[in-house]
């Protein structure tokens, strides 16, 4: 590995930073924003839900292509289908953002067993979405730079990770989906 090829990763590392934390900063802040009950005249977009978990699910098949893709030797369809899984958290993440912004909360209705189930891969994909922004940014950096042994390394962490969130993404509005109201 060439010390250039450090050198264009470093240049990075302060974005990775940055959006590490600015990121999901500002989800829970937005998050916390309803503008309907700060006196916005605003449609709440409770079409969402099923929209932005429909993203997840396809931002899963998109992942499992991708690592095919690459295992097969097509880089550029590798490349390409990382570009769209990035482009796609991103989309999930607007839409989840707009309607918190302007629906109430669902609370989980379920009780005993399952509720405890659901509460466990709520949490899981809560905190796994937050981890996963610097694995995905530091592997996209590592690929963008080529360094390709050093991103090979962090994607064996990153894929699985962010299939859990973007799999799970779908699970709880499975489960949550009946409470909607």
């Amino acid at each position: 590995m060439s010390n250039v090829n450090i050198d264009k990763e470093k240049k990075y590392n302060k974005w990775i930073i940055a959006l590490s934390i600015i990121i999901p900063l500002a989800v829970a802040a937005l998050f916390g924003v309803n503008l309907r009950r700060l006196g916005f005249d605003v449609e709440p977009l409770s079409f969402l839900p099923p929209i932005y978990a429909s993203v997840n699910a396809l931002t899963a098949i998109v992942l499992i292509i991708a690592v095919v893709a690459i295992k097969n030797g097509r880089r550029k369809l590798h490349e390409n289908l990382m570009k769209l899984a990035i482009a796609l958290s991103v989309s999930f993440l607007v839409m989840y953002v707009a309607y918190h912004m302007t629906s109430d909360s669902t609370k989980f209705g379920g009780e005993g067993l399952i509720k405890y189930v659901y509460f466990f891969i709520l949490i899981t994909h809560i905190l796994l979405s937050i981890i996963i922004i610097p694995f995905v940014l530091i592997t996209y950096v590592r690929a963008i730079t080529n360094n390709f042994e050093r991103h090979k390394k962090i994607a064996k962490i990153t894929f699985p990770l962010w299939l859990y969130v973007a799999v799970t993404g779908v699970v709880v509005y499975i489960m949550i989906s009946p409470y909607y109201t």
